[in-house]
């Protein structure tokens, strides 16, 4: 008896998995599909399986890793995108000093430095001079465009 069972059971199963599918040309020309077949017209019974076309649905399981990793890379873009902005700032930072001690250089006047024994010393036009070129070389590098 449980073998019958199973067996009716089976047959059933395998009757539900496939659907029917009806193939036919109307008058105009046209070729229509449907899963009813025509009223008053000659059509193709086609068997497909079911699901054909359609991919399985996702298990839970599936589905939480897939949330899981799509937030590992919103989390991944956002650190990018921090880092990338820490960058910018600094090189800004960098820019704006770099143009302040040009503009110091630039104005004229004393310049005092501190010399090797921890003293203060005055540049002169030379040493001023020698340290406007390096200022300007920092600006250019500094301030260029990433």
């Amino acid at each position: 008896m449980k073998t019958i069972l199973a067996l009716a059971f089976a047959l059933a199963a395998s009757f539900a998995a496939n659907a029917q599918l009806y193939k036919w040309v109307d008058k105009d020309g046209r070729v229509t599909y449907s899963d009813q077949p025509p009223p008053s017209q000659q059509s193709k019974q086609i068997n497909v399986p079911a699901g054909a076309g359609a991919p399985a649905p996702k298990s839970a399981v599936e589905r939480d890793k897939d949330l899981e990793k799509s937030r590992a890379d919103a989390r991944d873009k956002a650190k990018v995108a921090a880092e990338r902005e820490r960058k910018a700032e600094f090189d800004r930072d960098n820019c704006n000093r770099a143009r302040a001690y040009l503009r110091t250089l630039e104005a004229g006047g004393r310049i005092a430095t501190t010399d090797a024994k921890g003293e203060p010393a005055l540049l002169d036009d030379a040493q001023i001079e020698a340290e406007r070129a390096k200022a300007e070389k920092m600006v250019e590098e500094a301030c260029k465009p990433s």
